[in-house]
């Protein structure tokens, strides 16, 4: 293998912040192959019984995995890594900047700037446990019958707190890749007792330091009463919630939809609505789909298979869902289809994800062609956006 100057600089530079305890952060980005859904890896220093170890935090588009690597095993790696599988590598000391580059032909430079922090981070082993909703000391968690008067998960609680620190770790991802300003304005349609509306602006307040202004949108008025005045308990000023149909809600000045097993077209209503809001971020988990359903009317060699009710159903909501993420696509939104909870957890476990970015040029062709196949005239939120 081709020795490369810059890579051992670079590496004995990280070697000797470690040693000399001016280590800060390392930030490895443009990632050469992204199939398996890898964005960046973020490193940090730590001690694990009394050594000095890198912590490699990757982030995927769904999820974090962190796995953590003696000092000399970590550099082994760095070696092997950079100018192959990243092309961008960011070394924050408190005695400089360091980044390392290369471009599509591997030619590669080394930069020093003057050192942008003077603070070296703690070295905490389990600081990405910080990342989910602490069941401890949250009333709105005792509220809703998750946890104990001692902070302690119940047996029947078990299955919604994992589900909410999934969801948490989840949107987390993409409210940090996406935004970096301090207010964020979030829209939740179909909040309902609002366990996932409350764990969301805890984590935007109390972990991420934002300013969240969230309002959860729920037809119930029981419902609506019970989570506001449980809000103001919780002294969750800028959270509530209102008894109305999302039909009728004026949305604007939106940075995040959400959408979380919104029945049938309410789920196309609130894409619409992020859509036309220009929200940069647009989350929804569909709930059931009988409009496609009602619709379809299969002119393919697929007929004699879907003339059987349950793969008519399964294909409809197939079909629903593609659509839905192609009409974000022909409306500038990078989308992202994926299971964000196991099955086990509740049946309803499809989520899309669109962030905004460029149009995507073939997407009303390819639904036109999607339509003809099965002999659908339009599906809902394509009228609305009509």
């Amino acid at each position: 293998m081709e020795v490369i100057p810059e890579i051992n600089t670079f590496v004995d530079l990280i070697q000797k912040s470690v040693e000399e305890g001016t280590f800060v952060k390392l930030t490895l980005s443009k990632v050469t192959e992204r199939e398996l859904g890898l964005k960046n890896v973020y490193i940090r220093l730590i001690e694990l019984k009394g050594t000095a170890h890198l912590s490699f935090q990757s982030r995927y588009d769904t999820r974090d995995e962190v796995k953590n690597h003696t000092v000399n095993d970590a550099l082994d790696i760095l070696r092997l890594w950079l100018g192959e599988r990243f092309l961008n590598a960011d070394l924050l000391s408190t005695t400089g900047d360091h980044t390392l580059l290369f471009n599509r032909k591997r030619r590669v430079r080394l930069l020093h700037k003057k050192a942008s922090t003077q603070v070296v981070p703690p070295r905490i082993h389990d600081r990405d446990k910080q990342r989910t909703i602490k069941s401890e000391g949250n009333h709105y968690l005792q509220a809703l019958g998750i946890t104990n008067t001692e902070g302690k998960v119940v047996k029947s609680g078990q299955r919604k707190f994992k589900q909410i620190n999934k969801y948490i770790e989840i949107v987390n991802n993409y409210i940090q890749d996406t935004f970096s300003k301090k207010t964020l304005n979030v829209l939740d349609v179909g909040s309902g007792k609002g366990y996932l509306t409350f764990a969301l602006y805890d984590y935007l307040k109390n972990t991420l330091n934002k300013s969240p202004q969230i309002a959860g949108i729920e037809l119930r008025q029981n419902l609506v009463d019970f989570t506001n005045a449980l809000a103001r308990e919780c002294k969750f000023e800028g959270l509530q919630f209102v008894a109305k149909d999302i039909n009728d809600f004026e949305v604007k000045d939106l940075d995040v939809l959400i959408a979380l097993h919104a029945c049938d077209i309410a789920t196309d209503i609130a894409i619409a609505k992020g859509i036309q809001s220009k929200a940069e971020l647009i989350i929804v988990a569909p709930c059931c789909h009988k409009q496609i359903r009602k619709a379809m009317q299969p002119k393919s060699e697929l007929t004699p298979v879907l003339e059987h009710g349950i793969l008519l159903e399964r294909q409809a909501e197939l079909i629903t869902d593609g659509i839905r993420a192609l009409l974000l696509e022909a409306h500038g939104y990078k989308t992202k289809v994926f299971e964000f909870i196991s099955t086990e957890h509740t049946s309803k476990n499809l989520m899309i994800v669109g962030t905004k970015d460029r149009v995507n040029p073939d997407a009303l062709q390819q639904i036109d062609a999607i339509k003809s196949a099965y002999g659908i005239e339009s599906h809902y939120l394509e009228t609305l956006m009509q």
